[in-house]
């Protein structure tokens, strides 16, 4: 068996509980009978795609560090390689599209890898603070990155070589797996509207219970808020204001809500919101603490993925007028090895 990685866990995880070298976290509990689960939900054989066009929301007032994908034409011997032809003397009637993309990996309808968010943490137990994620996993290490930021961002020349890699807990790991099981719906719009509310466990137990949503180990959790259609409505021009002040976020703050998290044994946590908490997060009563507090509980802790920016109002709609919440959902993402997130398009059959 191999060694652990660290002394001690941080409290509230379940580091090694799946593994010394478990790189999946709660996606484990997705088993062959949760999947067959899935699949008995799709018996009106009618599909969802729960992707924005992965162009929205358009700009960077969401988030000024991703941009929307840039499409360009590779080259062909030196020449655009776009409506292009072999030549007169080919002999070929061929005309031939190829394409690249610069892609911000989380711009859009997307998945948190464990690699995404981790923490500061005294694994050893020396009393030196590690740059540490999902089971113990270490930066410098596993996860590699550079030091000057000329190897970052496209605002500079980019080089032939990739310059950062997730050695361990990369997006690759739930492409691998398949993500496909048996998926719950929250529908908090249809309580909460547009306004922009902090969801506690007080307030979301009491929608869980008119709703009977019940909520069992291995099924995957999605939270219908109303903003990813909003977002679609802008139609790629969106209100700065209203990106930052409308519809539902779970509150990261509240340790009720992150307990139920721990207890419900869901394995993947989706909103069709920004970051499925609200960021920011409400202050902290400590000096120091995460600013992303589900995220920590989540990634760091408990090796629960994120989805972010799911388009769900179409089928949490049919759901409810149909007195459904449970379907099957597939939801691979990009088996692009070493990245910490990746666009998907995650299909839910009814």
């Amino acid at each position: 068996m191999a060694a652990r990685r660290w002394t001690h866990r941080p409290e509230g995880s379940n580091w090694g509980d799946f593994g010394p070298d478990d790189q999946l976290g709660r996606l484990n509990l997705i088993t062959r009978e949760k999947l067959r689960q899935g699949l008995a939900e799709a018996v009106e054989g009618i599909a969802f795609c729960l992707s924005l066009p992965l162009d929205y929301p358009g700009g960077s007032d969401l988030n000024p560090r991703r941009r929307p994908p840039i499409l360009r034409p590779t080259l062909r011997e030196g020449q655009v390689n776009f409506n292009a032809t072999l030549g007169p003397d080919s002999g070929s009637t061929d005309v031939l599209c190829d394409d690249l993309a610069i892609l911000h990996l989380q711009y859009s309808t997307q998945w948190d890898s464990l690699a995404h968010v981790g923490g500061q943490f005294d694994v050893d137990g020396d009393g030196e603070l590690e740059h540490v994620f999902y089971n113990g996993f270490r930066a410098g290490v596993e996860i590699t990155g550079p030091a000057s930021p000329d190897d970052a961002g496209i605002d500079v020349g980019l080089k032939p070589e990739s310059t950062s890699n997730a050695g361990a807990l990369g997006i690759e790991n739930m492409a691998a797996h398949g993500v496909q099981g048996r998926a719950v719906m929250v529908d908090l719009h249809a309580h909460l509207g547009d306004a922009h509310t902090h969801v506690g466990y007080d307030i979301l137990m009491p929608i869980l219970e008119q709703d009977r949503v019940a909520i069992e180990q291995g099924d995957m959790v999605c939270l219908h808020t109303g903003f990813a259609q909003m977002v679609l409505e802008m139609g790629r021009t969106p209100d700065p204001h209203r990106l930052h002040n409308s519809c539902a976020v779970l509150d990261g703050r509240d340790g009720r809500l992150l307990n139920w998290i721990t207890d419900s044994g869901l394995a993947a946590l989706i909103a069709d919101n920004y970051a499925v908490e609200a960021h920011p997060a409400r202050p902290c009563e400590t000096a120091c603490c995460s600013t992303l507090p589900l995220h920590e509980h989540c990634l760091f802790k408990n090796g629960i993925p994120l989805g972010e920016l799911w388009h769900l109002t179409p089928l949490a709609a049919w759901l409810r007028e149909h007195r459904r919440n449970r379907f099957l959902l597939t939801a691979p993402p990009l088996r692009l090895p070493g990245a910490v997130g990746s666009p998907v398009t995650p299909v839910a059959t009814v």
